[in-house]
Formats: C-alpha cells, sequence, structure tokens
C-alpha cells in the first residue's frame, strides 16, 4: 500500500513546483499579428504600486489632520504701552547786570557798594554803559578806582565806552584795560550771544571817533548786517549817550539811526547812561511815539558817580529816579524779560517789570 502511494506523491510534488514557477511570469497565447506580451514587474518593498488613477510623489507630503476639539480662545491683542509725555524743554534763565557813570576816585566808596551788588551774584553778566572811568579815564585811573570795585568780576564784563574813557590817548587806556573784550580797539561796537536767542549790540556812541553815527556811516552798516544775521533773536542794545532823556543832557537825535535800525530788526531793549539818574520809558517808535511794537529805553546812570536832577520830562517816560546808586538787573528768557533796579544797602527805591519779547 505504501509503494502503490508513493509515485503520485512525488508526481504532485513536480507539479507543484511548476505551478509556483509559471506564477512568476504569465504568457499569454496570442495571434501572430498581436503585439508582444508584457511581462507584470515584481512590487518593490516600500514603494506604491502605480496606477492609472494615481501618481505616485515620494516623499510623500503629510497634512495636518483639521482640529475637531474645541474652539480655542483667540490671542488677546496687546495694549501699546503708552509713550511717557516728552517733558518740554527746560527754559534757560539768563541774568544781565550793570549800569554806567562808575567809578570816581572822590567817590570811590560808592563804586564799591554797587559793585557789591553785582559781586553777590555770581551767575551774573556784567554789562557797562560807559564813563566807566567817571575821571578823565587814565591808566592810573582805572588801576586805582575801576580795578579795586568793579575790576572784581572783570573777567565776566561786556564793556561799553563812554566820553570820559575817551578823554585820554583817544580812549587807549580803556582798551587796554579791557582788552578784546572792548572788541577792535578803537572801535567800541560788537556783538554777543545769549542763551535762550538773546543777542546783545554794543554801540560807540562817542560819533566823531568812529566816522559817525548815522545812516550809511561804517558803524550804522555794520549794526544792520549784524542785526540781519541774528534775524529771529531777542535784541539788547546799549551805548553811552542815550536817544531820550529826561536828565541834564536831554534827548539826543545823533542816535535816530541806531533807533531805527533797531526798530526794523524788532529790538527789545535799549540801555544807556550818561544822565546821571535812573529813568525807564514805556515802548516807543524812534520818534518817540508810543508804539506797542516799540523799544524800551532804560537809562541807568548810577554805578557810582554823583547824581544829578532831571531837567524836561519827556514823553513816554514811566519811571523815573535820582540821587540812589544801584544797578539794574535784567532776567532774560526764551519769551520774555523782567526787570529789577537793585539799589546799594540803605536806599529804598525799587523799579521792577515783566514783559514778552517781540519774536
Amino acid at each position: 500500500m505504501r509503494r502503490r502511494f508513493a509515485i503520485p506523491a512525488a508526481l504532485a510534488a513536480v507539479a507543484l513546483a511548476v505551478s509556483l514557477a509559471a506564477a512568476s511570469t504569465i504568457w499569454t497565447t496570442r495571434p501572430a499579428d498581436s503585439p508582444a506580451p508584457t511581462a507584470v514587474a515584481a512590487v518593490t518593498p516600500d514603494q506604491p504600486t502605480a496606477s492609472p488613477s494615481w501618481t505616485a510623489r515620494w516623499p510623500l507630503t503629510m497634512s495636518t489632520p483639521e482640529w475637531t476639539g474645541p474652539t480655542p480662545s483667540p490671542t488677546p491683542t496687546p495694549t501699546p504701552t503708552p509713550k511717557p509725555t516728552p517733558r518740554p524743554a527746560k527754559s534757560i534763565t539768563t541774568t544781565l547786570m550793570g549800569a554806567g557813570d562808575i567809578c570816581r576816585l572822590d567817590q570811590i566808596e560808592v563804586a564799591g557798594q554797587t559793585a557789591a551788588l553785582i559781586k553777590a551774584r555770581s551767575y551774573a553778566r556784567v554789562f557797562t554803559l560807559g564813563d566807566n572811568s567817571n575821571d578823565s579815564g587814565t591808566v592810573q585811573q582805572y588801576a586805582d578806582c575801576y580795578d579795586k570795585t568793579w575790576g572784581a568780576f572783570k573777567k565776566r564784563t561786556f564793556p561799553a565806552v563812554g566820553n570820559h574813557d575817551l578823554m585820554t590817548s583817544g580812549g587807549a587806556p580803556y582798551y587796554a584795560y579791557f582788552g578784546s573784550a572792548a572788541g577792535v580797539a578803537g572801535s567800541g561796537f560788537y556783538s554777543y550771544n545769549l542763551p535762550s536767542s538773546w543777542h546783545v549790540v554794543v554801540l560807540n556812541s562817542n560819533c566823531s571817533s568812529v566816522g559817525g553815527c548815522g545812516a550809511g556811516s561804517a558803524q550804522e552798516s555794520w549794526l544792520r548786517a549784524d542785526l540781519a544775521a541774528n534775524k529771529g533773536k531777542h535784541i539788547i542794545a546799549m551805548w553811552h549817550h542815550p536817544r531820550f532823556s529826561s536828565g541834564q543832557h536831554g534827548n539826543d537825535g545823533n542816535y535816530d539811526a541806531f533807533w531805527q535800525a533797531l526798530y526794523d530788526a524788532h529790538a527789545d531793549i535799549v540801555l544807556n547812561g550818561h544822565d546821571h539818574d535812573y529813568e525807564r520809558f514805556a515802548l516807543q517808535s524812534p520818534g518817540g511815539v508810543a508804539d506797542a511794537n516799540g523799544m524800551r529805553e532804560f537809562v541807568v546812570g548810577t554805578g557810582g558817580a554823583s547824581q544829578r536832577p532831571f531837567a524836561t520830562i519827556r514823553a513816554n517816560s514811566e519811571v523815573r529816579s535820582t540821587g540812589t546808586y544801584g544797578v539794574l538787573l535784567l532776567t532774560l528768557k526764551s519769551h520774555s524779560y523782567s526787570w529789577q533796579f537793585v539799589p546799594v544797602a540803605g536806599s529804598s527805591f525799587t523799579d521792577s517789570g515783566q514783559t514778552t519779547t517781540h519774536t
């Protein structure tokens, strides 16, 4: 029984082997004119099988599945941090202080008293309004009188020249004493700037010594050019002889051209000496007419030389005093200024006020 089933079992094994071999490649019977049979390639592992309806791409691009959970809360829009409000620029205040008609040897103690007022204010810039030596302007008088009083703050002093300063050698001792602070020797006019857009012009009112003070003169032409170069600034002008005065010397038309040039430039303040008193005028035009666009003139001949009585009271004169020595203190700000007459110890007269500038 065993031998009879052995042959069929062997045949079955052979048949199975043939069948498996044929499965690897299948050939179809075709007519003679049919196309050649197509072999079906084996599938390569890890590669997708191509089909007419799908194009394989490799590597595959993965997409993020759609979120099916609860809707997230929106991210709040951040509130911008407010910028700090910029502080306004701090206004710079400048103090200008001085007088004219300052030192006589026979009254040196009075010049010492007015000097003490300025020395106590070391922050102030100092101006003089001429007749610094109210004697005859010799080298010795500068050394023995002016230098021993107002000379204590010489380094912060901007002087103007007076007629007494020119009595000796055409003012050579004056120019030698003050040096470059007095401008070019022999001319005596110059200008300088102060904080908060203030510009100071110092003129020489001894007209014959500089070729005149009228329109078209060298000094008046320089003045107009200087004012044009400093357009928009607040202007202070100072010289010795006043255009308007109720004092003994009275009004002086020699300075009409100065006033006109300054008025055209919207200047604010004019400072003078020469008459030995204190006087403040209202804003006025070069013609002496009250004018809100005009200039305010101060006569401050109170530095130490003997005081004199008033003569004819002039139009627009607002405040007057004689017999009180002292100095004028100006406080200059960006668009305003104030004034104060500071008397020497033991005196009571004073004058003060404030106003806005023209520009």
